[in-house]
């Protein structure tokens, strides 16, 4: 069976053939030491755990807040469920911003965050992109056609953007037919870069992402908004970080005028 393996050569990318359960297991286990040897943040500096998705908007925030505050952000971006399992096996994290209610609710489970500073702070949508001198797809549906061969979402297992995108082909009953090309990424950035070198024939991503990648991929269609669970990104301080004044600092901005602003600039939604 043809595995349509991307890259040889890189052994963090996911095959379609894979178990994603144990993909997971494999990722989490590349990630965790980094966290596990990384100092706890020091008097005058915090690190934030946060989606992929965010690094732009967040990067600029951080900027803004440091001159504010003179504390200095160190960010640990990745997907929202491997983030959860590093705060969870110990990782030294000050903040957790989710692209999903689903990894925030798992820590507030096991009493992991502080309940007061959870915030849901933006919204998204989920859209479908295509290599700008890709193939002929201008909506979901399409996908199914036999000419279209691999399209790229993030692991469900632990990829937010993979959950929702999973629920839309279930909902749009393409599931079926759309399964087995699926590759999975490891997160919803590295799935618009299968898109944005034309290594796949579609990807699913967040509009956020399709937006700044400028003319780079074309967005063909929106999923219809009742087609998966509402896009909500909470962000809430880690109950064991030492920086619990300046973790509220940092979620206050996110959340005033001046940080919604940026979310916006770079292609978010504002909370309803």
């Amino acid at each position: 069976m043809n595995k349509n393996v991307l890259d040889n050569r890189s052994d963090t990318r996911l095959r379609r053939s894979a178990d994603p359960r144990v993909a997971a297991a494999l990722l989490i286990l590349l990630v965790l030491p980094g966290c596990r040897t990384r100092e706890p943040s020091s008097g005058n500096e915090l690190t934030v755990s946060a989606a992929v998705s965010l690094k732009d908007a967040f990067d600029e925030i951080a900027q803004l807040d440091e001159k504010r505050t003179g504390t200095k952000t160190n960010f640990n971006y990745g997907a929202s469920g491997a983030l959860q399992k590093q705060i969870e096996s110990g990782a030294p994290v000050d903040i957790f911003a989710s692209a999903g209610e689903r990894q925030m609710d798992a820590l507030a489970a096991k009493g992991l965050i502080v309940p007061a500073t959870r915030m849901d702070f933006a919204r998204n949508e989920l859209v479908l992109v295509v290599p700008a001198q890709g193939k002929i797809i201008v909506s979901f549906s399409d996908l199914t056609n036999p000419a279209v061969k691999k399209v790229a979402i993030g692991n469900p297992q632990t990829v937010p953007a993979g959950q929702y995108a999973q629920q839309t082909l279930n909902r749009l009953e393409l599931l079926p037919e759309v399964q087995s090309k699926l590759i999975f990424a490891e997160d919803v950035r590295q799935v618009l870069d299968y898109v944005v070198r034309d290594e796949v024939d579609a990807g699913i991503v967040y509009s956020s992402d399709a937006s700044g990648a400028g003319n780079k991929v074309r967005m063909v269609a929106q999923a219809p908004e009742d087609s998966h669970y509402p896009i909500r990104y909470p962000i809430a301080a880690v109950k064991e970080s030492r920086q619990q004044e300046a973790a509220q600092k940092f979620i206050d901005l996110v959340l005033s005028p001046e940080g919604q602003s940026i979310l916006i600039k770079h292609g978010f939604l504002g909370i309803k």
